[in-house]
C-alpha cells in the first residue's frame, strides 16, 4: 500500500481540529449562550435520560456482519469488523482489494453516523492487484458531542480516484451498515441551547462558548438540515465584544441530517485584539448547496453570553 504525505499531513490538521470539539475543556470555561437577535429564543430542554435498559445495551460489545459494501472498476470493499481503539476510538474495519492494472485512491466524501455528520479522515491508496486492511474511524470526541453512546447506524458515502493525478473516478452512492446495537441505538436530537436561525429548513442553536479550547475559543452549535438539499454552513463578518475576528468554520450537512460543529476562534488574534472574555457576538451565516451555488446569507445575528 502507498501512502500519499500530503493527504497524511492533511489528516494530521483535521486530526488537532476534531480535539478541539470538546477537547477536554474545563467545564467553568463554557459559557452559556443568550439570544439577543430579532427574536426572542428559547432554551431547548435537555434530553431525557434514555433508561437503564438502553444504557445496558450500549455497554455491550458491538458488532457489525461482514458485509461487500461496494464492488466497482476492479475495486472490491468489505467492511469485515467493528473495532475500538483507546486513541481513536470506535470503527469500521476494511478489507480493500484492488484487481485492476493502476493504484486506486479510495476516501469518503461523507461519513454519518446515527444521523450526525461525523468528521472523517479516511483516505488510502492500494496498489494494482494489492489488498489492504484499513479502519474508519468514528471520532470519539464528535460522537460525544452528539450525544451519541450507542453507535447503531454508519452512513458511508466512498469516492475513488487516480492515485497519480488525485481526479475523482468515481462518487459513489450511500452504503449502510447497522450494527448488533442498530435497535437501541441513540437517536435523541441533542439541540440543546438557543436558536439562533431557523429559516428555510436550517435550524441553527448556540449551545456554549468555550473560552479555554483547542484553538483559543469556540462557539459550539447544532445544525439541522430538512431543507431537501444538501448544504455548506459558512460564518461571515463575526466580532467579539466590537472587535471583528477571523472565524474558522465551514460544516457541510446532508439533507435530513445534524450536525454538532464548532467556530473555531485562534487564540493569537484574541489577544491582539485584547480579549480577555467573550462577552458580545456578531455574525452571519451564509448557506451554500454542495456545489458552493444560490448562496444565501443571514442577516446580522447578534447574541451575548452569561457573564
Amino acid at each position: 500500500m502507498k501512502k500519499c504525505k500530503i493527504i497524511g499531513m492533511m489528516a494530521l490538521l483535521l486530526t488537532f481540529a476534531m480535539m478541539s470539539l470538546g477537547s477536554g475543556s474545563d467545564s467553568s470555561s463554557q459559557k452559556e449562550i443568550v439570544y439577543g437577535g430579532p427574536t426572542d429564543g428559547e432554551t431547548t430542554q435537555e434530553n431525557s435520560d434514555t433508561g437503564s435498559d438502553e444504557n445496558s445495551e450500549a455497554e455491550a460489545a458491538i458488532t457489525i456482519e461482514e458485509q461487500v459494501l461496494f464492488e466497482q472498476d476492479g475495486l472490491r470493499v468489505t467492511a469485515t469488523e467493528y473495532v475500538t481503539d483507546s486513541i481513536l476510538g470506535d470503527g469500521i474495519k476494511l478489507l480493500i482489494e484492488n484487481e485492476s492494472d493502476k493504484d486506486i485512491g479510495i476516501g469518503l466524501n461523507a461519513l454519518i453516523v446515527n444521523n450526525y455528520m461525523i468528521t472523517d479522515l479516511f483516505s488510502t491508496t492500494v496498489a494494482a492487484g494489492m489488498k489492504d486492511y484499513e479502519t474508519v474511524n468514528l471520532s470519539s470526541s464528535e460522537l460525544e458531542a452528539a450525544g451519541i453512546e450507542n453507535v447503531g447506524q454508519i452512513e458511508l458515502f466512498f469516492r475513488t480516484y487516480d492515485a497519480d493525478s488525485y481526479s475523482t473516478i468515481s462518487n459513489l452512492e450511500c452504503v449502510t451498515v447497522h450494527t448488533s446495537a442498530y435497535d437501541t441505538m441513540d437517536v435523541s436530537v441533542n439541540d440543546a441551547g438557543q436558536e439562533l436561525y431557523n429559516e428555510n429548513g436550517i435550524r441553527i442553536v448556540g449551545k456554549y462558548v468555550d473560552e479555554d479550547s483547542f484553538w483559543g475559543a469556540s462557539v459550539l452549535l447544532y445544525i439541522e438540515n430538512t431543507s431537501g438539499k444538501n448544504v455548506y454552513i459558512h460564518c461571515d463578518d463575526m466580532s467579539i465584544n466590537g472587535f471583528m475576528v477571523t472565524p474558522m468554520f465551514s460544516c457541510l450537512v446532508y439533507d435530513g441530517k445534524m450536525a454538532i460543529d464548532e467556530i473555531d476562534l485562534l487564540s493569537s488574534e484574541l489577544e491582539e485584539n485584547n480579549i480577555m472574555s467573550v462577552e458580545n457576538i456578531e455574525l452571519k451565516f451564509r448557506i451554500t448547496d454542495e456545489n458552493f451555488s444560490n448562496s444565501v446569507e443571514t442577516d446580522t445575528i447578534t447574541f451575548s453570553v452569561q457573564q
